[in-house]
């Protein structure tokens, strides 16, 4: 087993950081205060091709491997996880959901626009009353001539506003149950597609959340991804894939906040002495580098498999539980090190700690991994 990056991937981590440090942290705290989306940073990432990471050449796309994605979230959640969310949302759900399952024609029209990063992606699943249990969703979808006319609402949606393409699950057949929906593509400025409420939020405030909702909503029926019926099997192929990109965000936040703690740790005095010299830091330090690193090996293991091919859903599920909690763990860790500045918005560890919660709920909750998990193990 090889454990070492390439250059190729040493200078793609450094390239990404570099970025991060000169175009986001400047910003962070000022994007946070105001839940700024900042829609003037995309063709930035453009430029360095994460808009479009792991998408093919001939869409725009920068060929990536999933390793190689795992990097660029990583860096980027290191220094702001709200923009590492919306990069994973774009990249790892909407247009990836174009990519796996779309017809060339659909590629040719929606994918080389998102994997530019000429154009934004969202991904509607989720909504009011269907969170964990995604196949109980009441937004449908009636066949009208050639048509397909789509009602109902999306909630907790990553550029529910700002999206250019936004792919939708809705209900085509209720008897069928889970086999009944299907997915649809629409377009922004579509008939009857309406953006709701922005929400609120604790964390991730620099990643825009709003509300979908549909009204009479009609689609042209090539608009549909793959064939009529498969939306909920494409949309779990596409979560077993996206979930290594929340468990990458998961560790460069866990990384971030554990390097602001120790760096923190370096500095204050106290009893005439750095408490980093104090066994009880030291210990936490010490404990979340390791869990870190463990957290980091089971995510780019996930990421090779799937670069292998293979099938990925309990490696995935396992790197997204892991990395989430640890994470977690590494934020509480970070404002008890800062004491009470670790309570203030002046110093970063506050920030990383309302931004981790989100990583244990989004893409699966980790009691709907676990599920997974068990599922995955006690199959036989």
């Amino acid at each position: 087993m090889h454990f070492r990056l390439t250059e190729e991937q040493e200078l793609l981590r450094r390239s990404v950081r570099e970025f991060a440090e000169s175009e986001i942290r400047p910003h962070v705290m000022e994007w946070d205060n105001a839940q700024h989306f900042p829609l003037e940073l995309l063709p930035k990432l453009a430029e360095l091709g994460l808009m479009g990471v792991q998408f093919p050449e001939a869409y725009g796309g920068a060929a990536m491997t999933a390793l190689e994605y795992c990097l660029c979230i990583e860096e980027l959640a290191r220094v702001d996880p709200s923009i590492s969310l919306s990069v994973a949302a774009h990249n790892g759900l909407g247009a990836a959901h174009i990519a796996m399952f779309g017809s060339e024609a659909q590629k040719q029209q929606y994918l080389a626009p998102l994997a530019s990063g000429r154009h934004l992606a969202a991904w509607g699943l989720t909504e009011p009353s269907s969170g964990s249990d995604a196949a109980a969703m009441r937004t449908t979808a009636a066949r009208d001539g050639d048509e397909w006319v789509l009602n109902g609402s999306k909630a907790f949606i990553t550029h529910g506003k700002s999206a250019d393409t936004l792919v939708i699950m809705a209900v085509t057949d209720r008897a069928k149950g889970a086999k009944g929906i299907s997915a649809f593509i629409v377009e922004r400025g579509t008939p009857g597609l309406l953006a709701g409420k922005k929400e609120d939020k604790l964390g991730m405030r620099a990643s825009e959340t709003c509300e979908v909702i549909l009204q009479n909503c009609r689609v042209p029926g090539v608009q549909m991804i793959g064939e009529e019926g498969q939306g909920f099997v494409q949309t779990l192929q596409v979560l077993d894939a996206g979930r290594i990109g929340i468990a990458a965000l998961a560790v460069g936040l866990a990384q971030g906040a554990y390097e602001a703690a120790r760096a923190y740790a370096g500095d204050r005095a106290q009893f005439g002495q750095k408490i980093g010299g104090f066994q009880s830091i030291r210990w936490k330090l010490l404990d979340n580098a390791s869990r870190v690193e463990a957290a980091r090996l089971l995510t780019y293991r996930a990421a090779w498999l799937k670069d292998q091919g293979r099938k990925v859903t309990l490696e995935s599920s396992m790197a997204k539980l892991y990395a989430s909690e640890i994470a977690v763990r590494a934020s509480e860790d970070g404002v008890q090190i800062f004491g009470g500045y670790g309570f203030v918005k002046d110093y970063p560890a506050e920030k990383y700690f309302r931004d981790v919660k989100l990583t244990t709920i989004g893409e699966g909750t980790s009691e709907v991994q676990r599920l997974v998990i068990a599922r995955q193990l006690l199959a036989a």
